[in-house]
């Protein structure tokens, strides 16, 4: 069975370009790079990856890009642009000539207004990316979910896909308002949501693989088998658990599907999203 990790990050630690990752985070503060993780990967059958951008900078798709030409694992990239410069249209079009930019992510979540993603500017550099064939990985948390809506609505032809389930508030098991929000999105075809991310929403040093089943439940039963992909969230899944834990969560939870509904949803839905 084909598997791909359709969210994964590297860094070259920097005390003040990484500020965000405190002392509270000493697992992972430091390099964290392809050959950290390379050797987990075939263990467990899963032969690619997608890179995902951590830094806010061109330069951090050049420094993906430097990666993915020494490490063939890395299969696509997910970069960044500023969507609200004048010459975002210019910028996309030069990724459109890069084979392995497959698409673009903002930190939505880290803004201080909630409500960025409707920012008319921002939007429109939104509404460009389906000319040049790029996705749009949605990094937020529960309360931006109802501005998603509003959002993805706008762009039927935009392929869309929520990062880490927009992590839900597993350690405090509050689910009812997510999984509300969660039901009406889904509703829209051209968004897909990524199994990643839940064990650092959980408590990190007691959860247990039942905390996340309500949570999983919601997110199959609301897109449905075709628009769900594995995702690591490596090395952010150190801080909770690991590789090994990651992947015992959701090899317990995919047990019970068939064997047509597991090959989707380990490897095929990521290659098609992705291009890859």
């Amino acid at each position: 069975m084909l598997k791909i990790d359709s969210h994964q990050h590297f860094w070259q630690f920097h005390p003040v370009k990484d500020a965000w990752i405190t002392n509270d985070l000493k697992v992972i503060q430091r390099d964290m790079l392809p050959e950290d993780v390379e050797p987990i990967m075939p263990e467990h059958g899963i032969l690619g990856s997608v890179a995902v951008q951590a830094d806010q900078s061109e330069a951090e798709n050049d420094f993906l890009l430097g990666l993915a030409d020494k490490h063939s694992f890395i299969k696509g990239i997910v970069g960044w642009v500023n969507f609200k410069a004048d010459n975002i249209e210019e910028r996309l079009a030069y990724y459109s000539g890069i084979k392995l930019i497959k698409g673009f992510r903002h930190i939505l979540q880290a803004e201080p207004d909630e409500q960025f993603m409707l920012d008319e500017k921002f939007m429109k550099g939104i509404s460009l990316l389906s000319k040049y064939n790029f996705t749009y990985d949605i990094l937020i948390k529960p309360n931006h979910l109802p501005y998603l809506k509003t959002l993805v609505a706008a762009f039927p032809d935009q392929k869309f896909v929520i990062d880490h389930l927009a992590k839900p508030y597993i350690k405090n098991i509050e689910i009812s308002r997510w999984r509300e929000d969660i039901q009406a999105i889904a509703i829209h075809p051209n968004i897909s949501c990524k199994i990643s991310g839940m064990v650092t929403e959980a408590d990190w040093a007691n959860w247990k693989p039942g905390d996340f089943t309500p949570y999983l439940d919601v997110v199959f039963n609301a897109f449905g088998i075709k628009r769900v992909m594995f995702g690591s969230d490596w090395p952010m899944c150190n801080l909770a658990g690991g590789y090994e834990g990651v992947l015992s969560i959701v090899e317990s939870y995919m047990s019970r599907l068939s064997l047509n509904e597991q090959e989707l949803f380990w490897g095929k839905n990521a290659m098609d999203f992705y291009a890859l």
